[in-house]
């Protein structure tokens, strides 16, 4: 989370599939420090703790997209980007 100093952005974050059920949500809004990456979103969920920190580990099948488009670790967001989180999904 941004402190006081810093100038914040808020996203629109969503929850895919299993990530629904796991957190209860089907999105939120999250509010970051500008210049936050995928990565830092990532680390800023998991410190919730439990369910945020087993399904978003490091290691975990889950993509990110922003804006629709898969995102590395490192892209940098803006004010008002959507960044949805993607765990693979299996069917038949």
């Amino acid at each position: 989370m941004p402190d006081s100093r810093t100038p914040a952005i808020t996203l629109d974050v969503v929850y895919l599939a299993r990530l629904r059920e796991a957190f209860g949500r089907g999105r939120e809004g999250l509010t970051v420090a500008s210049g936050a990456t995928v990565g830092d979103v990532l680390a800023a969920l998991r410190a919730r703790g439990e369910p945020f920190a087993q399904e978003l580990a490091p290691g975990r099948a889950v993509r990110v997209a922003v804006n629709h488009d898969i995102a590395p670790a490192d892209r940098v967001l803006r004010d008002g980007d959507e960044v949805a989180l993607l765990p693979p999904v299996t069917g038949g």
